[in-house]
């Protein structure tokens, strides 16, 4: 199973489940914890091959990573727990799980909050991940992950977020990475299904201003999807929770508590 920590609240019925994304790991949710512990249960996780989470046995020979089974890994968590209900905080590609899980198991979802989520791919996005599967095999992981870290977070204030990814990407294996790469590059079926699909649960899109590869397909999705709202916070990039996380945390708290 996954490693996770859970944070049991004395009195509160709510659960809060976060989601970090590829590369990432359950740290880099640090800034949220104290706040939603206060009010809520907690749950981390890190994603297969990451953080704390090492990859098995059966994953050495399984090269094919789905979005549908790591999605099943988290539902395994959530079982293990018997939570019977959460609230899903997502950032990144852990935004693409949070929507497929709420796809395979929505009796589970209670709301989702999509951080610097990831809808559609532009072109810019799309020629980046084809250079990174040619060179993939060839070129050091480090250094791919570092490229793509830059492009996605180019600006100066967005040096804390590109170190934190990178050094926690750093923990991963080479075959790892290249899993992980291998089905960011399958993305594209599946989102197109999610843009097409309104789902009717309570949606939350918040979004860093300066998101320049991510921000305006959400714009578009928001505009057409009933349950979905959007929050946009200035002088921020693609990693909302690190980067401005006090406008994070009270814009997501807010949002669960006027749904309780």
């Amino acid at each position: 199973m996954l490693n996770y920590y859970s944070y049991p609240h004395k009195t509160s019925e709510e659960w809060v489940t976060f989601v970090h994304g590829a590369g990432g790991s359950s740290s880099i949710w640090y800034k949220q914890i104290r706040d939603f512990k206060k009010q809520f249960n907690v749950l981390i996780l890190d994603l297969r091959g990451h953080g704390n989470s090492k990859p098995s046995l059966k994953d050495t020979f399984n090269s094919r990573y789905t979005f549908d089974s790591i999605t099943a890994d988290i539902v395994e968590v959530i079982d293990f727990l018997k939570i019977e209900k959460s609230h899903f905080i997502g950032i990144s590609l852990g935004t693409i799980l949070i929507r497929n899980l709420a796809e395979k198991r929505p009796e589970l979802v209670q709301s989702m909050i999509m951080g610097g989520a990831i809808i559609k791919m532009n072109f810019r996005s799309q020629v980046l991940m084809k250079v990174g599967n040619i060179f993939k095999s060839v070129v050091p992981y480090m250094l791919l992950y570092k490229l793509f870290a830059f492009i996605i977070m180019p600006n100066k204030n967005h040096k804390k977020s590109r170190l934190l990814f990178v050094n926690e990407a750093k923990k991963l294996y080479q075959k790892e990475f290249i899993r992980w790469f291998k089905l960011t590059s399958e993305i594209n079926p599946l989102l197109r299904f999610f843009r097409t699909k309104d789902i009717k649960i309570p949606t939350l899109y918040i979004m860093g201003a300066e998101d320049h590869l991510f921000l305006p397909s959400i714009k578009n999705i928001v505009s057409k999807h009933k349950t979905s709202s959007l929050v946009v916070v200035d002088k921020c990039g693609h990693v909302v929770n690190v980067e401005q996380p006090a406008v994070f945390n009270n814009q997501t708290i807010q949002f669960i508590s006027a749904l309780a």
